[in-house]
């Protein structure tokens, strides 16, 4: 299993350090650059060298987790950021990739987010919209990998210079991407792996 940790600033995608996992465990080495004004995201269910949580993963299928969505903080957005978006994409399922989670709506304010979010109720009293999930359903669907060759999982926070993007809960994830593109100033990742 590999995992990449990367922080993108602006738009210019730089590539800030990498980071190797071996079975469900991820291990990130980070070189910030800057560090006291770079955008960036963390995670302590995505810890370095800690295991890839059972409750992160997907509750159906052949995977048998708990479909928690994991706790995320940021820092260093540009100061005239007006809100927030997450989403959580798998660029190596078949295909156009997967889409995992998508909300949009979170104030500026807010500087994370705690685990399970998505299914506890806390984004809905934060005002925030969540998308429909390639498994079907709104708000957060953990990763299930086929058996083989594991798959990268890419955490995206977006800064957003609006807070109104039009948006609906329940809109496929592919739309919430391309409204919150639109209105993105910056952006931070985090990339884990998972396979079985």
């Amino acid at each position: 299993m590999r995992v990449a940790c990367r922080i993108m600033r602006s738009r210019n995608a730089a590539v800030v350090a990498f980071g190797a996992v071996s079975a469900m465990t991820l291990l990130c080495h980070t070189h910030v650059v800057a560090a006291q004004s770079a955008f960036s995201v963390s995670s302590p269910d995505l810890a370095p060298g800690k295991p890839v949580s059972r409750e992160l993963l997907f509750n159906e299928s052949e995977c048998k987790g708990g479909n928690r969505s994991p706790q995320i903080a940021w820092r260093g957005a540009p100061a005239q950021t007006r809100s927030f978006a997450v989403t959580i994409f798998d660029p190596d399922a078949p295909g156009r990739g997967w889409w995992h989670w998508a909300v949009a709506g979170i104030p500026a304010s807010v500087t994370h987010l705690s685990a399970n979010a998505s299914a506890s109720g806390a984004l809905h009293k934060l005002g925030a919209v969540e998308a429909r999930n390639d498994w079907g359903t709104d708000g957060y669907g953990g990763p299930c990998p086929p058996p083989g060759k594991a798959h990268r999982y890419v955490v995206t926070v977006y800064a957003l210079n609006d807070e109104d993007l039009r948006l609906r809960q329940g809109t496929p994830a592919l739309m919430f991407e391309h409204e919150i593109r639109t209105m993105a100033i910056a952006s931070a990742q985090l990339t884990f792996t998972v396979g079985r």
